[in-house]
């Protein structure tokens, strides 16, 4: 069978759900897969995150400019963990045949700080399996690269166990420097796994990593380096040498025991006269769990709220939440950031959300710059609007609908405030 049918049988047997953007090298293998196709990558890659944060293994299928899409909650997903895992398949138009850009992914191995493997012909559904135990594992995305040669070739069929484990959001106790920490004490953890995986076969000489003909070292997970850098000096690879470049790559340094609010002495809150309390009390005392964007919604998930699970960056919620919790608590720059193209696709497949936009007008976090009017951009919503001091409106509003419902709530931002701290 060509590598295209075996990719795209190895995700059916290894994932639950499917998302893709078309794009030469990887349309016939979203095709093949039956996935989901969404307004863009990122809204995409946020699908997933939701499904993961409700037990289910996604798979994200991009070509490598849309990749770059998927940046910020790729990253955001490293620091704020996952359960069930989250692969993201990049085809790589390393020529390129059908692309204004050439890429190599492989890079956001570095960037995000996560597990990168590129399979050959004989590796391709177990590097699969592979790549979601790792996401599991470390509680963050995997990445396979895959290239139009190794989607065009013959290949054997191979059959693999699905083993699923369990990831982990973020230790809501820690603050967001101590949830780094953790996260690189995870990645110290990858490190060792690049290195002891079976799927590479390294004896010496040249190294080769994806379909490169006539090498038999073989590199399967490319990030972090699998072997001592001796090793990995002379590669094949396709695309540039990132072997070779990233041979002496070290894991980062982790000193102590990750900040805890209850070490700190203190975690941050909203301004004791936030407009939106009376929100955030009615959705605590239902047992609402809100998935929070960027910005002042970030701080729902501190005390004395503590109703959000995760944040996956600015304009992220809404598109989480919808496979998710099922309520997304964003602000109304984020909304006009980047959270417009998810909240267009949720109400297109009409998925069952309470997305809740506090509508301040300004950046409350960075200095309180204005913000346009988010009414004017939503319209198309039918979106139910209601004053934040009025408690009567937002208790009817306040539920979780059977299909998609945004409801702004309208408030002022009291003049000269700052977020609040509470000590311990």
């Amino acid at each position: 069978m060509k590598g295209v049918e075996a990719l795209a049988l190895a995700l059916r047997r290894s994932a639950d759900c499917y998302y893709a953007v078309p794009g030469y090298p990887v349309s016939e293998l979203a095709a093949a897969t039956g996935a989901t196709f969404t307004t863009n990558e990122k809204v995409a890659l946020e699908y997933a995150l939701g499904d993961s944060i409700s037990g289910r293994r996604a798979a994200v299928i991009v070509k490598h400019v849309g990749l770059n899409a998927c940046a910020d909650p790729l990253v955001h997903a490293t620091v704020q963990g996952l359960r069930a895992g989250v692969v993201v398949v990049v085809g790589d138009d390393v020529r390129p045949i059908a692309s204004d850009v050439t890429a190599d992914s492989r890079y956001y191995g570095e960037v995000a700080q996560v597990p990168v493997l590129e399979p050959d012909g004989e590796t391709i559904a177990p590097a699969v399996e592979a790549a979601f135990e790792a996401s599991e594992t470390f509680s963050r995305v995997a990445i396979v690269r895959v290239t139009p040669d190794l989607l065009g070739m013959d290949v054997p069929e191979t059959r693999v166990p699905r083993s699923d484990r369990r990831g982990s959001l973020a230790d809501p106790g820690l603050t967001m420097a101590g949830r780094a920490q953790a996260s690189d004490q995870e990645t110290r953890a990858m490190f060792a796994w690049s290195r002891s995986s079976p799927l590479n076969r390294i004896s010496g000489g040249t190294v080769g990593a994806g379909p490169v003909e006539g090498v038999s070292s073989r590199a399967v997970t490319v990030y972090p380096p699998p072997a001592d850098p001796d090793l990995l000096a002379d590669t094949r690879e396709i695309g540039r040498p990132f072997l070779a470049e990233h041979r002496h790559i070290a894991p980062p340094e982790v000193a102590g025991e990750p900040e805890r609010f209850t070490s700190r002495g203190y975690s941050r809150t909203f301004c004791r006269d936030c407009s939106f309390h009376p929100a955030f009390a009615i959705l605590r005392e239902r047992g609402m769990r809100v998935v929070c964007d960027a910005g002042c919604a970030i701080l729902a998930m501190n005390p004395p709220y503590s109703i959000g699970i995760a944040s996956y960056g600015l304009g992220s919620s809404i598109a989480v939440a919808a496979t998710g919790t099922g309520v997304a608590l964003t602000g109304d720059y984020a909304l006009i950031h980047s959270g417009l193209n998810a909240l267009i696709d949720v109400y297109a497949r009409r998925l069952p959300l309470l997305c809740i936009v506090l509508a301040n007008n300004r950046m409350g976090m960075t200095g309180g710059h204005p913000v346009p009017d988010i009414l004017r951009y939503i319209t198309w919503a039918d979106p139910v609007v209601c004053a934040a001091d009025d408690e009567t409106a937002l208790r009817r509003a306040l539920i979780i609908p059977r299909e998609p419902c945004t409801v702004v709530i309208e408030g002022t931002c009291p003049e000269g405030a700052y977020h609040e701290t509470l000590e311990y």
